[in-house]
């Protein structure tokens, strides 16, 4: 198929700041897309040919959306997977899978998943309500310190909270959620597995990933990861196990924990571009957003390795300031060798939004950690 300056039309659910990065590339190769969001001010909406007003997880919106087009894809997980799967059955190619999805979207469904084929996660118990972790306490079944996550609607640390003592449990989600054993863990990993139609596999350098200590939302993604060339390949190997075990079309990014005796266990995956490959935009041979396209289109994929060491610093809303956004230092940061900032285009801020990244390079992995918290101490997301 001719995807080049032709009338073949691939269609992204979900217009945020990943989508945005996806059309970089679609508009690069001249490949027509379509976007469904459900704000008007969604990031992809000046970059795609056709924007889309729409309730992701509406079955009707969503099958709407998706039946003229050739290729569907989705850069958020909270998508109507019914509709997903009745486009394949008329024919619309939709990568990830609707079945890869349906599998990921629950956190519940997706580590029974990792038990059944047999790859490494740490112990987690499903619970129906809330009230039965409750229950499992009072009966001694499970004891503290442990992790709650919600099953479902999960995003940027939402949905997931550390449980020392029963007063944790108030004011979390009532429904479906899992419990899992608290990990001492050297480090959090991550693999980016890219495959194509045919089932030709590419896997990223492994990152390191430091995270908010209140927000759960990552602060620096490191690349390559600062761990034993050892360590680095069983990560590598165990996010290939994964991705055959989804045969996932895309990208899969495979989040782990590197445990004090160097075991790896699997935490959650994404079938999308994900905030640890955001500094590939400046450090790899091929984006991750470049190769998700590649893969979803059959087309060869991209060398993965780095041209040069690089961090990703998240942009978020600071503390305390609420409304029209003010990127206050941004020129300072930019005076700074190696630094590149990428803006979402999201007009408000809040406290702990996504509002941008800021990739730095350098031949020394040290030194660009270093630039890396001048960055995070310099630039500030706050309003007006």
């Amino acid at each position: 198929m001719n995807y080049f300056s032709s009338d073949f039309k691939l269609g992204i659910l979900g217009g945020g700041q990943l989508g945005k990065m996806m059309l970089y590339n679609t508009r690069k190769f001249d490949i027509a897309t379509h976007v469904m969001d459900s704000s008007n001010e969604a990031p992809c909406k000046i970059a795609c040919n056709q924007f889309t007003l729409g309730d992701l997880m509406n079955f009707d919106a969503v099958y709407n959306f998706g039946k003229e087009l050739d290729v569907v894809t989705f850069e958020i997980e909270n998508v109507n997977v019914d509709a997903l799967e009745r486009l394949e059955k008329e024919g619309v190619k939709v990568y990830p899978s609707s079945k890869t999805l349906r599998t990921i979207q629950n956190k519940a469904t997706q580590k029974l998943f990792y038990r059944d084929k047999g790859i490494p996660t740490s112990n987690f118990t499903r619970f129906a309500y809330i009230s039965e972790i409750e229950d499992a306490i009072d009966n001694g079944g499970l004891k503290f310190p442990f992790v709650w996550k919600a099953a479902q609607f999960g995003y940027d640390g939402n949905g997931v909270k550390i449980v020392r003592q029963l007063s944790d449990l108030n004011n979390l989600p009532k429904g479906e959620c899992i419990t899992e054993d608290l990990i001492p863990f050297k480090n959090e990993l991550a693999v980016i597995v890219a495959r194509n139609v045919d089932g030709d596999v590419k896997t990223y350098p492994v990152v390191e990933m430091e995270f908010h200590p209140e927000a759960n939302q990552v602060e620096y993604v490191i690349c390559p990861a600062r761990i034993d060339q050892a360590v680095a390949q069983k990560a590598r190997a165990v996010a290939l196990k994964v991705s055959e075990a989804f045969e996932h079309v895309g990208l899969l990014a495979v989040e782990m924990f590197q445990t004090e005796n160097d075991e790896i266990l699997v935490n959650e995956v994404a079938p999308r571009p994900h905030n640890s490959g955001h500094q590939t935009i400046e450090a790899s041979y091929t984006s991750q957003f470049e190769q998700h396209i590649r893969a979803i289109l059959n087309l060869p994929l991209g060398k993965t390795e780095n041209t040069v060491a690089g961090i990703m610093v998240n942009l978020v809303g600071e503390e305390g300031h609420t409304g029209d956004v003010v990127y206050e230092n941004i020129e300072n940061i930019m005076n700074l060798e190696g630094v590149t900032p990428h803006i979402y285009g999201k007009k408000q801020t809040r406290p702990f939004r996504k509002m941008g990244h800021v990739t730095i390079v350098n031949e020394d992995i040290s030194e660009a950690r270093r630039i890396a918290e001048e960055v995070k101490k310099t630039i500030k997301v706050i309003s007006k």
